[in-house]
């Protein structure tokens, strides 16, 4: 008993008590205005005791509330706390001002109350499952939220006044706002990452974000509008024109037009919002669309060798949802390797990418873009193809153009048995054998029935004699 009348004789003389045991409040425990009590390891405020706080509260470990009605006082509480802190208890604990500094993270396993203003400075805030709130009572707010500073769990809203819901899922923060309410009102809301019934639509929306929602639910009051916002770099956005985003409440059993108070503002490869018309019921509601998303569109993809120097072009449209480009390359047109890659620019506009592979070449070398989205799947573009230069010399004559078969004819001076192999322009091999030549000779190489008018790459070699050169296919 002389320790807590020391105790409390400090805290009425205005002077900062230092302690690291654990306290337990059982009569009237007040911190006035100008006092500031820290390093407490767990604080409990049983079912007897009166806590009211008029200054300042530093807490590094557990909180547990037993007071029914607790007094939110005009000062400030802090859960600084060098590991993971909860707060719990059969009564909800109550404050006027919050600052919550804790990067180990703040679980609440009780309903937690701030009437004046949250600062978020570090750490997550999870509520249980039961569920519990982080309430946010009326005139009061909250600043500093991010993605390492948000609430993973419910928030709980009382008031009039326009809102921003503090949610998040862990890993970025993802708000929602309600404003322009018609009367005080109670609202409940919490963060989703995957849309529930996707396929279940009420023209004229005909498809949803299918990657997130939030669960906004109101227990009384009047109307609101309600601001949907998206962040492409946090979570990938359809590519839609902003004219046909709209927000789409779950109701009925189907997502439906929520309204739009005015067209989406922002721009879909990076962060915008839409705000709903004024409504009175609510419920899960996510980002909806009245046209479909326009996919990633490859223009082309070429590949050209320049003075030692294969450059890669490729072009693109309608970017979305695209992490990066990878450049692969094969010196048989069956094996490939990536040598580089490109960061995806994910604009709706054309876009130019290109390429240098510096690489001696011994023949030909095959090239391809494979395209990766954010969510890990990928496609390829088609193949390109590149070799130094058409080795012609004097070996052989081609005689161009062909129909149903290449002539050719051997200058090299000798007899001999050779490899040949005929590629498409894209580099994929169309037919490959042998065929031996008599010095001064010749050869017809029959095509296959079904090849296509084109341009055709012929290889011909052996030990001592490499021949490539184009060859154009006539129908």
């Amino acid at each position: 008993m002389k320790r807590k009348l020391l105790f409390l004789l400090f805290i009425a003389l205005g002077k900062t008590v230092l302690a690291q045991d654990a306290l337990q409040n059982t009569g009237n425990l007040q911190i006035h205005t100008g006092a500031s009590i820290t390093g407490f390891g767990a604080f409990t405020n049983a079912s007897s005791g009166v806590l009211i706080n008029n200054g300042s509260y530093y807490m590094k470990g557990n909180l547990t509330n037993e007071q029914a009605s607790m007094a939110a006082g005009s000062g400030t509480l802090y859960l600084d706390g060098n590991s993971a802190q909860t707060v719990g208890g059969s009564q909800p604990f109550k404050t006027y001002h919050f600052n919550t500094n804790n990067s180990s993270g703040i679980s609440l396993n009780t309903n937690f109350s701030v009437s004046g203003l949250h600062t978020f400075t570090n750490g997550l805030i999870a509520t249980s499952s039961t569920p519990n709130y982080l309430i946010y009572e009326a005139g009061s707010s909250h600043t500093g939220v991010g993605d390492s500073r948000h609430v993973n769990g419910w928030v709980k809203k009382y008031g009039i006044t326009n809102f921003t819901f503090p949610v998040g899922d862990a890993t970025y923060q993802r708000t929602i706002a309600i404003s322009n309410l018609s009367a005080t009102s109670e609202f409940n809301c919490r963060y989703y990452v995957a849309t529930q019934n996707i396929f279940n639509l009420l023209s004229p929306v005909v498809q949803v974000k299918a990657n997130e929602y939030w669960q906004l639910d109101k227990i009384s009051g009047g109307t609101a509008q309600i601001i949907l916002n998206w962040d492409h770099s946090k979570v990938p956005m359809d590519n839609v024109l902003l004219t046909d985003i709209l927000a789409a409440p779950y109701s009925g059993g189907n997502w439906i037009d929520g309204g739009g108070a005015t067209t989406a503002t922002g721009v879909v490869t990076t962060t915008g919002s839409v705000t709903s018309s004024a409504r009175s019921t609510f419920g899960a509601i996510t980002l909806g669309y009245e046209t479909f998303p326009v996919p990633l569109k490859l223009i082309s993809f070429t590949a050209e060798r320049r003075q030692g120097t294969s450059t890669l072009h490729w072009i693109t449209e309608n970017e979305q949802s695209v992490s990066h480009f990878d450049v692969q390359r094969s010196y048989d047109a069956v094996n490939y390797s990536t040598i580089g890659n490109v960061a995806a620019r994910n604009r709706s506009q054309q876009e130019n990418y290109f390429f240098d592979d510096r690489s001696p070449l011994k023949g030909f070398a095959w090239f391809r873009i494979r395209s990766i989205d954010i969510d890990g799947k990928f496609s390829y573009t088609r193949i390109a193809v590149v070799s130094e230069n058409d080795l012609q010399s004097n070996s052989f004559v081609v005689l161009n153009p062909v129909r149903d078969a290449v002539t050719v004819f051997n200058k090299t001076g000798r007899d001999g048995l050779f490899d040949y192999s005929l590629y498409n322009s894209g580099g994929q091999l169309i037919m490959k054998g042998n065929v031996g030549m008599t010095s001064n000779g010749g050869a017809a190489l029959t095509l296959p029935s079904q090849i296509a008018a084109g341009i055709y790459i012929l290889e011909l070699r052996n030990d001592k004699t490499q021949f490539r050169q184009k060859v154009l296919v006539e129908r």
